[in-house]
């Protein structure tokens, strides 16, 4: 890790990193750490996660060194909590065209995609203390070389950086473009500027009909909109409008 933070070009996101060879979660250590006071800004990186999730518990698969793992935590607003979801998918959107030259989309809420097939995850997860928001964590998974073909369950809706672009990826550089993209998109929520609309471009699922859990529920329609709050606006098969804060 110190290759990647001799060339670092960040002012909060990676000043620190804490590196481990395997985790069970770096979400996991990254939430204790923010209980117990930790700076803003520090990354827990891992090779290797034993009991690495996504959202609402999936199991995230990645083999041992084959990608970008890490949770990183954040210090922001209540008010700043919707911008810091779009950067972190932005951020990705980003590094993957700076490093590799290939446009990738967003798919609300949470995934990025090269041509259809998933390439990287963001889980978002707060610690609260009473109502007061103490810290944010931001979870990361980008495949840089995994080898999707390994594992049945992912195999056929999944990619990587190598396969996409048929060569090899250093996973130290394309970290360190990542930290720096998330770390001038954060520095811009701090000035309450507007990522909503430089993330807005980069979603694909706007004009489909999809569906998404939502708690018990499922709800199908035609996505209308996804609003500044991050929520996403359907529109009914009969014609009525529904707005979910999140979900599949």
């Amino acid at each position: 890790m110190e290759i990647v933070l001799k060339g670092l070009k960040t002012a909060i996101i990676g000043r620190h990193i804490l590196y481990y060879h395997t985790l069970p979660s770096t979400m996991d250590l990254a939430k204790e750490l923010a209980k117990e006071g930790m700076v803003e800004g520090v990354v827990v990186l891992c090779d290797e996660q034993t009991e690495g999730r996504g959202r609402q518990g999936r199991k995230w698969f990645a083999s041992a060194a084959s990608s970008v793992l890490m949770s990183v935590v954040f210090r922001p607003t209540l008010g700043q909590l919707p911008q810091l979801n779009m950067l972190g998918s932005l951020s990705i959107v980003l590094t993957i065209e700076k490093v590799a030259g290939i446009k990738s989309t967003v798919k609300w809420p949470n995934d990025v995609l090269i041509d259809g097939r998933k390439v990287a995850g963001i889980l978002m997860e707060n610690v609260f203390e009473g109502e007061a928001l103490q810290a944010a964590i931001l979870g990361v998974g980008l495949n840089v070389s995994l080898d999707v073909s390994s594992y049945s369950e992912i195999s056929s809706i999944a990619t990587s950086l190598s396969a996409e672009a048929g060569r090899d990826f250093n996973r130290d550089d394309v970290l360190r473009a990542l930290l720096e993209e998330m770390d001038t998109l954060y520095q811009a929520v701090k000035r309450n500027e507007d990522v909503y609309h430089r993330w807005l471009p980069n979603v694909e699922t706007l004009g489909k009909t999809v569906r998404i859990k939502s708690g018990q529920s499922v709800e199908e329609g035609l996505a209308q909109s996804i609003n500044p709050d991050g929520s996403i606006t359907l529109r009914r098969a009969d014609g009525s409008l529904i707005t979910i804060a999140t979900g599949e």
